[in-house]
This record gives C-alpha cells, sequence and structure tokens, in this order.
C-alpha cells in the first residue's frame, strides 16, 4: 500500500491549508497543530509533513517550537520545511527533532549547497522539494518562478545521491480535484532510484487508491482530511 503522509501547514502556530500556494486563500482548521498530530499518531500515520509557511516567507524557519512539542508528544517521524536556507536553520530543524529536513529554493537557487547536506547529513535526511507550476520550480514560499523544470532540478542531485523528493503542482494544491497522476508516473519512471512523493490535489481516497494502482509510493494529503473527504480511519485501516 502506497504510504499516506498526512500534511500539517502552519500560520502564525496555527494549522491551515492555503489554495494553490495562495496566502490571501487561507482556511485555518486547527488553533493547535499538536491536537491533529495526535490524532494522526492515533491512527497509527508514522511520518507527518510539517511546513511552516511563515518561515517560507521569512526565509527561516519560524514555527519550530510547533515542531519539538509535536516530537515530544507524539512518536510521529516528522519531516519539516519551509526556510531552510542556511546550515544554521537546518541545523536548527534537527535539533528541534525532525527526521528529515525538506529543502526547495536553497537547492535551485543554490545547488552546490545543498550538494554538500546531502553529503554532511546524508540522503536519508534530505528530501529535495521540488514545487512546480506551470512547468517551472516555484520558490520562496511559492511566490517566485525559477528558471528550471523539475525533471531538471531531480537530475542535478542524482550523482549526489538524492534519494527522496516531494512534488507538488502548485496549480492543484488544495483544488481537491484530482492529483497530476501523469507528472507523477513520469518521474517515478523516469528515477525509479529516487522516492517520489505526491503532493497536491487529493480529494479522496479514490484518489489514493489509484496512485497506489500505479506504483507511486507515498503521497501527502492535506486539506481532504480537513474537509471530511478522507476520514481518520480509513487513514487507521490503512496503517494497519
Amino acid at each position: 500500500m502506497i504510504t499516506i503522509i498526512p500534511a500539517i501547514d502552519m500560520i502564525g502556530g496555527e494549522c491551515v491549508r492555503l489554495t494553490q500556494g495562495d496566502y490571501d486563500r487561507k482556511t485555518s482548521y486547527y488553533k493547535d497543530p499538536l491536537e491533529v498530530a495526535l490524532r494522526y499518531a492515533d491512527c497509527g500515520i508514522r511520518r507527518l509533513h510539517l511546513v511552516d509557511l511563515d518561515g517560507a516567507k521569512a526565509s527561516h524557519p519560524v514555527n519550530l517550537a510547533v515542531l519539538e512539542r509535536i516530537v515530544l508528544r507524539t512518536p510521529l517521524e516528522v519531516q519539516y520545511g519551509g526556510g531552510i536556507k542556511s546550515k544554521e536553520a537546518l541545523e536548527a530543524v534537527f535539533s528541534s527533532g525532525a527526521k528529515r529536513a525538506i529543502c526547495g529554493s536553497i537547492a535551485a537557487t543554490q545547488p552546490d549547497m545543498f550538494s554538500r547536506w546531502l553529503a554532511d547529513f546524508g540522503p536519508q535526511r534530505m528530501v529535495l522539494g521540488a514545487d512546480t507550476r506551470d512547468g517551472l520550480i516555484s520558490i520562496n514560499g511559492w511566490q517566485q518562478a525559477a528558471t528550471m523544470g523539475v525533471e531538471e532540478l531531480i537530475e542535478h542531485f542524482r550523482p549526489a545521491g538524492l534519494s527522496q523528493v516531494i512534488c507538488t503542482d502548485i496549480a492543484q494544491d488544495g483544488m481537491l480535484s484530482g492529483p497530476s497522476t501523469s507528472l507523477y508516473t513520469k518521474l517515478q519512471a523516469a528515477f525509479p532510484e529516487i522516492d517520489i512523493t505526491v503532493s497536491g490535489g487529493i480529494g479522496s481516497w479514490s484518489d489514493i487508491e489509484e496512485l497506489d494502482r500505479l506504483g507511486l509510493r507515498s503521497v501527502i494529503v492535506g486539506k481532504a482530511i480537513y474537509e471530511g473527504r478522507i476520514s481518520f480511519d480509513q487513514l487507521r485501516a490503512a496503517a494497519r
């Protein structure tokens, strides 16, 4: 069964979701992200996707206190992204308890630095965030477009041992209209040694079943859970 990774996106310490990465199209779901993290842990979920949207805009992690509370109170393995643009920030994320760090903007703008982090911290701890809009990588909280495509970015870090990529199709993110399956199957076929995580557009359990049927290995789910389209009972059954 495909690995399901629930998402918690944070603004101001609260659990929110954006639509298509637009900070002006924000919906708040939980005042305390720990509340929903505990529910995920109770379902048997093992891995949590924690995104610091404040950090993505500020260019440094802002919500590390939330990360620390989740790590202390749950057995979840947390992958943390948002604002990791220096080695000091990366080390702060790991010292706050994250199992994995997600880096997108720094990988696109300073690829040599990200390659060094892959070597220094290991490919099991470093995740490439390859977020795309209109075929190009988006950076800095999805506010700017880089000049390269997803495959070009992934290929650059292949020789460095990259093993994990989260690819978000921004146009689908928060829309609940289904993921861009052709994009993900193409990427997984092109990079069979790398785990390509699907992110963006999941709107129902059938979307997850289809990704599983197509051989995708992991998927991030956020809004569909908060909106009740995917139940905690379904998560619990899948985690058994």
